[in-house]
């Protein structure tokens, strides 16, 4: 569930100082049209039809922001299908980010759902689709609604703030789904040891052509672009300036390097409250769903408590410091999820594809 950011520097001062300010705002689109743009996507859901139930189920996490979901919606049952064709198959070559991405939008279905009156329970079929099916009961009002439209995945430097001990357990409750484990990692010299893999993981996928090409594809240098795309990462949801498109490719194919990356994550470690790490039982795609499920609810309620997250994921991508990761937190089986928490300021949000687009 990786949303990598591009740190470009004294690069992108080097680009502003060579572009006409004019044509400069004209390629890159104005913070104010983005975010007039995320709040439409974000509003209340105060009209209870399936298309604003499907639009909160799709602002749940996601690998990339890749989106890989499509909904279907049929008599008092709701799908969840997988969207092969946004596959990140250098990153994720066994869709287990894929499978997770369902998961989390499976949480945010249910939430969305139940307060609009459809309660239902969740089904998942072998191939990895999804059916919310509804049930009868009268509709219900769950705490973790508010928290869907104000969720993020917050890649930057926290505040350092420990979380107390009553906040921790309501981040355990939330998260607990049968089939998942979750493991809080609080105790310092843990987590500098996660941050050095973390860093390893890194410097192994940059090392990688094929990562560094499938990234960059998802990248998106400017509100424009991530108006018109409605997917991606876009550069300032990590705090980096908007620059064309044109520019922003150049600036990472020189100027984005694995040792300020690394160093970058390990000020963001070591600045974080603590990490969860999820493991499922079984290394299949019902797991993957419910892990997703978990770290979906997880981040609701650590939304909802003020904390912020971000996936910190490359000792699950990366094969080889698995097991290192895993004894780390006394498992054997494959950690599915991994995640830092903390307190910061909110950045921008992501886009998002319209309802339209993901509702067959």
């Amino acid at each position: 569930m990786n949303r990598r950011s591009l740190m470009v520097g004294a690069g992108a001062t080097f680009v502003v100082a060579s572009a006409g300010a004019v044509a400069w705002k004209a390629s890159v689109g104005s913070a104010a049209e983005y975010q007039a743009y995320t709040a439409r996507l974000r509003s209340d859901l105060t009209l209870p039809d399936i298309g604003n139930v499907v639009r909160y189920a799709s602002l749940a996490a996601n690998s990339h922001n890749t989106q890989p979901w499509y909904f279907r919606a049929k008599d008092r049952v709701i799908e969840i299908l997988p969207d092969l064709s946004r596959r990140t198959p250098a990153v994720d070559p066994d869709d287990h980010h894929l499978f997770v991405s369902l998961g989390c939008a499976a949480a945010n279905l249910a939430i969305a759902a139940a307060s609009s009156g459809r309660l239902g329970e969740i089904a998942v079929a072998p191939d990895g689709s999804i059916r919310y099916e509804f049930v009868t009961g009268q509709a219900r009002q769950e705490p973790l609604l508010p928290a869907i439209a104000k969720r993020q995945s917050t890649r930057s430097e926290y505040d350092r703030r420990s979380v107390s001990t009553a906040d921790l357990a309501l981040l355990e409750r939330a998260a607990a789904i049968p089939g998942v484990k979750l493991i809080l990692v609080v105790d310092r010299a843990r987590i500098g040891r996660v941050r050095d893999l973390v860093v390893a993981g890194n410097d192994e996928q940059m090392a990688d052509p094929a990562f560094m090409a499938e990234l960059k594809h998802w990248l998106r240098f400017n509100p424009r672009s991530a108006m018109a795309s409605g997917d991606g990462l876009f550069s300032a949801a990590t705090g980096n300036p908007s620059i064309p498109t044109a520019l922003g490719r150049l600036a990472f194919d020189n100027l984005f390097d694995a040792r300020s990356e690394g160093e970058k994550y390990a000020r963001h470690i070591d600045s974080s409250a603590g990490i969860a790490v999820f493991v499922g039982d079984r290394e299949d795609r019902e797991h993957w769903i419910r892990v997703g499920q978990a770290c979906q609810r997880f981040a609701l309620m650590g939304t909802s408590l003020g904390l912020k997250l971000a996936f910190i994921n490359q000792p699950a991508e990366v094969t080889r410091l698995r097991p290192e990761m895993a004894g780390l937190v006394g498992e054997t089986r494959r950690p599915d999820i991994i995640m830092r928490f903390g307190y910061a300021p909110t950045l921008p949000y992501s886009p998002r594809r319209p309802v339209n687009m993901v509702l067959a």
